[in-house]
């Protein structure tokens, strides 16, 4: 008997980690309706992830846009439960730390339908990042939770959660290999259409709210990495466009050495990644891709659920109040380990043969 499922996204990583196990799901005759919230609120942005990886438009967009986190979240719940309440699901999938994770679970949990976590145990122990709260919540009421990596897999052993956890590998990882030859032959024109030489640049993200919702953060950040001896390429988030306007920062920003471009798609960007000389990043996809390309990266957090990532020394921690020359200190790579801290082949195969186990 085919499985139904509820997969649940609506921001950058969860498009990434739909494909590999969307496509597992129909190699094995399962049904999966993609329901996405809209959380990641640029439409154009969605849909071109969405054309990049090859997915089918997603059965149900809620479009829920921006908003406080309350605003939001509520908005998912009504819109998922809804789709909960109008057929029978054997389960609902989510991936992460988003809203949209926390909205998906919380709807589901409450009428009863198995919940599947995948990305589940990840910690960064700092309850102010409101992804941490997410994460953990997701987690208490979740019946399957898939883990990336052995220290996820502890993290949720040692908060008493042991029915039902799985170690199986990073989905993100299994689609980054997949698709990272495809992304490397647009390098060239990718270079080309903003006038950057490879190995020449550093690449930044910059979008988290602890980050770029309070103005003294915000630009104690910018004013730290304008010390760039390099161009900084920074494919800019909407959250950050509002708030450079909103706080002042126009000149700061858009002054030398920053190169704000629009937000750029999936393959694109892993493009940009190849050829940069090293990336600079509060995204948890972006420090995760920069391992797997073995690329010198500095994350603009005090404190990282992707722990491993810090500790095999291929990047560290930046707050503002530091020296900014060590956001330009370039590791001796080849005294680094070279071995992959993810598993990253049959991820999306070993989670569909324990869905089936626990559900047909």
């Amino acid at each position: 008997m085919p499985l139904n499922l509820l997969r649940v996204v609506g921001a950058r990583p969860q498009f990434m980690q739909a494909k590999p196990l969307r496509r597992e799901l129909e190699l094995r005759g399962h049904k999966e309706t993609l329901l996405h919230t809209g959380q990641h609120y640029d439409d154009n942005m969605s849909r071109q992830f969405f054309a990049d990886l090859e997915l089918p438009e997603a059965d149900i967009n809620l479009r829920v846009g921006s908003g406080t986190h309350g605003e939001q979240t509520s908005r998912m719940i009504e819109g998922i439960e809804s789709n909960l309440l109008s057929q029978r699901y054997d389960a609902l999938v989510v991936d992460g730390d988003t809203n949209s994770t926390l909205a998906g679970a919380l709807a589901a949990v409450k009428l009863h339908v198995p919940v599947v976590h995948i990305e589940a145990g990840m910690r960064s122990f700092d309850k102010k990042m409101p992804e941490e709260i997410n994460r953990i919540l997701t987690d208490h009421v979740s019946s399957l939770l898939f883990c990336p990596s052995e220290s996820s897999y502890r993290n949720l052993h040692s908060e008493g959660i042991k029915q039902g956890v799985y170690l199986v590998g990073d989905l993100l990882a299994q689609c980054f290999k997949e698709f990272r030859e495809k992304a490397e032959a647009r390098k060239k024109n990718v270079l080309t259409r903003y006038g950057l030489n490879p190995m020449q640049y550093v690449l930044l993200t910059l979008h988290r709210a602890e980050n770029v919702d309070f103005p003294e953060y915000f630009e104690a950040y910018l004013k730290a990495i304008a010390t760039s001896p390099w161009p900084v390429v920074w494919p800019i988030h909407p959250r950050a466009e509002k708030n450079v306007a909103r706080f002042g920062l126009v000149d700061l920003a858009y002054g030398d050495p920053f190169i704000i471009i629009p937000p750029v798609g999936y393959l694109d960007m892993v493009a940009l990644e190849c050829a940069s000389l090293k990336i600079l990043t509060d995204s948890g996809g972006v420090q995760r891709e920069a391992y797997h390309l073995r690329k010198p990266a500095t994350v603009l957090r005090d404190t990282t659920e992707w722990c491993e990532i810090i500790e095999s020394g291929w990047a560290s921690l930046y707050l503002p109040g530091q020296d900014p020359l060590l956001l330009w200190k370039l590791p001796d790579v080849s005294g680094l380990k070279q071995e992959d801290l993810y598993l990253s082949t049959n991820v999306a195969e070993c989670i569909v043969d324990i869905m089936e186990d626990a559900f047909v």
